[in-house]
């Protein structure tokens, strides 16, 4: 057999290889018919938050921005850009909630982490 041929073979061997996988289990959200009124900062740039926020005040009145941990300052900062960019809009900062809550670590303990609430509403 020539080794144009033994290669031919072995990549039709490897095409045709059969891949088992278990069954994974599903889990399914509540669709919420209503719109959004919850903006959750994590770790994307920080004008996706802003984005994301001014969209969604644009059809309510009210929007909360969530965050914990190393993610509340920014938080802050899309609730400041909100409010000090966009004046002639007419968006202020509402109240703001902080509080904590008790996670587990990888390591196994249980540790405490911040949390912050910043409501950003429209002016009447």
């Amino acid at each position: 057999m020539s080794n144009d041929a033994n290669e031919a073979n072995t990549a039709n061997e490897a095409s045709t290889a059969t891949v088992t996988t278990e069954p994974t289990q599903t889990t399914k959200r509540p669709e919420s018919s209503g719109p959004r009124d919850t903006i959750y900062i994590g770790k994307k740039p920080l004008m996706a938050y802003v984005t994301s926020t001014l969209i969604q005040l644009a059809n309510i009145p009210s929007v909360t921005i969530k965050a914990r941990g190393m993610s509340i300052g920014r938080a802050v900062d899309v609730s400041q850009i909100i409010s000090r960019k966009t004046e002639n809009a007419g968006y202020t900062v509402g109240s703001i909630k902080l509080g904590s809550e008790s996670l587990e670590s990888q390591d196994g303990r249980t540790r405490n982490v911040s949390t912050i609430e910043i409501e950003v509403k429209r002016k009447n």
